[in-house]
């Protein structure tokens, strides 16, 4: 048959009928004929194992897999996919960004290259391994080539040229021409004669009170957004807190006179020596880390399942920061070895981070305690949760001038709120208020700190 010769003449490649009949010396309508009398050109390999370009070379093929992202995660939320298909992407480009229960996760290309095809969808739940995309990495102007498509029928590829049309014998078919389309187009254009015009309804009065209710419930609306993996875990993370712990909160005022002074003199060198902003919260986390010292309860932490309360020499703190996507709390480790400018260093770091969302899996592991600091945001006060298996957390809050007693006599001075929310189960009171007061005491007197 006229299509089996066809294909004997292109043994390696599905062809296009409009190639077919260039190169066989048929009009495309045969060609279309002897197709559809063999109902479609076979090939001799398997599609999926070969690509091609429009210059017929052939390119290398990088699969972009999930990476390993912790022992303790196995799977995450495919959140963005920063590439399209035909897009060029460096080595070490991140392509696409994956939200665990804990951390974001990048996906980087190994190699650089075109992305030829994407093998997952945003909100896709993906595992370790799971291939994500196609990367041609041989690929120099820009393109991505097409995988050749499975065994098209030669129907279809009529469908693709429907304006080749040939009459089978027999037929009695009208084929619409262009001059005749042209011409039908143009009568079905042709203006209408104009509508009666009936007569106007008479003006009815407008009640002002039902405009302004429909104008006011055109604003009200609503919208749904589903809960992201880290909001899901953070969640359960707070409810699990509130339903082991046995939570109490002490409280305490701080005058914080000295502290502000002891800023102000040393902040601008600290700031041409190591190129950091001095703040509060490396004296607030040095304070704490002495103080915990101490005070080794506030340290600590109860094993249920071995019932047994583990006490640690060294004091690691979780600094809880805000992201876009919610409360983390990356760890800042042996907090009571280093010193303010350290310290300041050290949180402004995985501040960064979390900002970033780059936090790893290390920045989040461990914390004997926790420090939280609403008063960034003018909190005057707050009990905050506890962060599980933790057994306590210090809140910080914002400075208010308040008249306080100094000496007997009535005097404003710069005072902070400050509380710690500690697991009764473990922390009694005197521990509790104990803490709070060493705080004081180095806050106050910061020049104490430089005793330890």
């Amino acid at each position: 048959m006229l299509g089996k010769t066809l294909c004997q003449r292109a043994p390696l490649q599905v062809r296009p009928l409009q190639y077919v009949a260039r190169h066989s010396r048929l009009t495309l309508p045969m060609a279309i004929h002897a197709a559809r009398a063999d109902q479609k050109i076979k090939t001799p390999y398997t599609p999926s194992s070969r690509y091609f370009s429009g210059s017929g070379a052939r390119y290398a093929d990088l699969i972009v897999q999930v990476p390993p992202m912790a022992e303790s995660i196995s799977e995450g939320t495919l959140a963005t996919i920063h590439k399209k298909v035909g897009d060029r992407i460096e080595a070490d480009e991140e392509i696409a960004s994956i939200e665990t229960d804990k951390i974001d996760v990048a996906v980087n290309a190994a190699e650089e290259g075109v992305v030829a095809e994407l093998l997952v969808h945003e909100g896709d739940v993906v595992t370790v391994g799971q291939p994500i995309a196609r990367i041609e990495t041989g690929s120099s102007n820009g393109t991505a080539t097409a995988r050749v498509p499975e065994e098209k029928s030669t129907n279809e590829a009529a469908e693709d040229a429907p304006a080749l049309v040939q009459q089978e014998p027999g037929e009695s078919k009208i084929v619409e021409t262009k001059d005749h389309a042209i011409e039908s187009s143009a009568r079905s254009e042709s203006p209408a004669p104009p509508a009666r015009s009936s007569p106007a309804n008479p003006p009815q009065p407008i009640d002002g009170h039902a405009v302004n209710s429909r104008r006011e419930s055109s604003l009200r609306g609503e919208h749904v957004e589903k809960m992201s993996r880290m909001r899901k875990t953070i969640a359960t993370r707070l409810k699990q807190s509130q339903n082991t712990c046995a939570s109490l909160t002490t409280v305490q005022e701080i005058d914080m006179t000295a502290l502000m002074q002891w800023r102000t003199k040393y902040k601008e060198d600290v700031a041409k020596q190591y190129g950091i902003r001095l703040g509060y919260m490396g004296a607030f986390t040095k304070a704490t880390a002495l103080a915990a010292k101490q005070v080794p309860e506030i340290n600590a932490s109860i094993d249920a399942d071995r019932e047994v309360i583990i006490y640690r020499d060294y004091v690691d703190i979780s600094i809880a920061v805000s992201s876009p996507k919610g409360l983390v709390t990356p760890v800042v480790k042996d907090c009571d070895l280093l010193s303010i400018v350290e310290l300041e260093k050290e949180i402004a770091i995985v501040a960064q981070k979390a900002r970033e969302a780059k936090l790893t899996m290390n920045d989040l592991t461990g914390g004997n305690f926790s420090i939280s600091n609403p008063g960034i945001f003018n909190s005057l006060f707050g009990t905050p949760v506890i962060n599980y298996p933790q057994a306590a957390v210090f809140n910080m809050n914002t400075i208010k001038d308040r008249v306080i007693a100094v000496d007997g006599k009535p005097e404003i001075r710069p005072m902070m709120y400050v509380t710690v929310t500690y697991d009764h189960r473990l922390i009694d009171g005197r521990e509790a208020v104990s803490f709070l007061n060493i705080v004081k005491n180095y806050i106050e007197d910061p020049a104490r700190m430089l005793l330890e």
